[in-house]
């Protein structure tokens, strides 16, 4: 479990229909970020956004801008945990930004819930 302390505080922007070899890219990034024993992540996805082409993009249209929505990846981990994943998520993300920032985190607490058979 992530202690308190010093973390890092990645961020991943990509458009919802950014594709992969394996399908969506925000899904292969999750997968990824999974198998390598990241805490927790997180996907948003967007009302509405643009990026570098400057063309806004809204929830809800009918042309190419309703389904070229933003999504959002984000997970906070041990700065060590981070670097060593870093090189391989940046060969991942073909399409997109990624930034860090350090971060500290002060509570990380989860509560076990009973499985009712």
């Amino acid at each position: 479990m992530l202690q308190a302390g010093p973390a890092l505080k990645v961020t991943i922007y990509l458009n919802q229909d950014t594709g992969s070899s394996g399908g969506f890219l925000h899904d292969d990034i999750l997968g990824f970020l999974h198998k390598n024993g990241v805490e927790g992540a997180t996907a948003f996805r967007a009302h509405a956004g643009f990026g570098f082409h400057r063309r806004l993009h809204t929830r809800g249209a009918g042309d190419v801008e309703g389904q070229h929505l933003p999504v959002v990846i984000s997970f906070v981990d041990a700065i060590d945990r981070v670097n060593a994943i870093m090189p391989d998520l940046l060969v991942l993300v073909t399409d997109g930004l990624v930034e860090a920032h350090p971060t500290e985190v002060l509570k990380n607490i989860t509560t076990v819930e009973k499985v009712l058979s």
